[in-house]
């Protein structure tokens, strides 16, 4: 279990926005917007060996700023927004450690084979991460597409996982009702990617206090990576450390 850094952007500049406000032609309910460039960000990560976090660009206007963070750390970040079978291996070139998708793969609501296969062929296996970014319905948790502002009827469980791991190498889940929230993660959600997962798996969302972490652990099974977004110092919030995940990772590899 490790923590994985974040560095999310929105129109050119890194911020901390509040899962599922992000729609077209309205402002997203924003925590935090940073006047460090997205590099500043990359070359601390580097700077403190913490390899595999993810640059995801929301939205158009970010790709200037998500090359710089890649040239700041490469082969460290991985790389999500608008990724596709055509542009996947130039973002390989640019330093992407790999690549991040959702919407390609999952279109008008349902999971396309053929264009899993298509990503996973162009850019490898061993360079995708699935973004199964989910949400509940009815007890169960489904696939967000579009801003996730869509559920798909992809459910996330061990079948269903298990038929995407023979095309990618990670998954990454978003907990969307409390991405951005500071209030505490989805409890039902780690335990079921804890009990579920076939691969190495980063949770998202809600994240607020090292009780957060350890209850994590605990559900997750020791399965689970994390990310903190809002509540980190490094991103204006109060509740985490950046140096204390640094050293938190630094006591795993012993």
């Amino acid at each position: 279990m490790k923590f994985r850094p974040c560095i999310d952007l929105h129109q050119g500049r890194v911020k901390q926005i509040v899962g599922a406000t992000l729609k077209d032609q309205a402002e997203p309910l924003t925590n935090f917007a940073s006047d460090q460039p997205a590099s500043y960000f990359a070359e601390c990560y580097r700077r403190d060996d913490l390899p595999g976090g993810h640059v995801i660009m929301l939205g158009p206007g970010n790709e200037e700023a998500a090359a710089l963070a890649l040239a700041a750390f490469p082969g460290g970040l991985q790389l999500g927004g608008g990724i596709t079978a055509e542009n996947g291996p130039g973002w390989l070139e640019r330093g992407a450690a790999a690549l991040i998708a959702t919407s390609y793969v999952f279109r008008e609501g349902q999971l396309h084979r053929e264009r899993l296969e298509a990503l996973s062929r162009a850019v490898g296996r061993e360079h995708l991460v699935l973004d199964l970014s989910c949400a509940p319905r009815q007890g169960r948790y489904f696939v967000a597409t579009d801003r996730w502002q869509r559920l798909t009827d992809f459910e996330v469980h061990t079948a269903n996982l298990e038929l995407l791991a023979a095309h990618c190498a990670e998954f990454l889940v978003h907990a969307v009702e409390v991405e951005g929230r500071q209030q505490g993660i989805d409890p039902k959600l780690a335990a079921l990617l804890g009990e579920a997962t076939p691969l190495p798996t980063t949770y998202a969302g809600g994240i607020r206090s090292w009780e957060d972490i350890e209850l994590l652990g605990q559900l997750g099974r020791g399965h689970l990576d994390f990310t903190v977004g809002s509540s980190l110092d490094l991103f204006g919030g109060q509740g985490l450390r950046y140096a204390e995940l640094v050293a938190f990772n630094q006591q795993q590899d012993r």
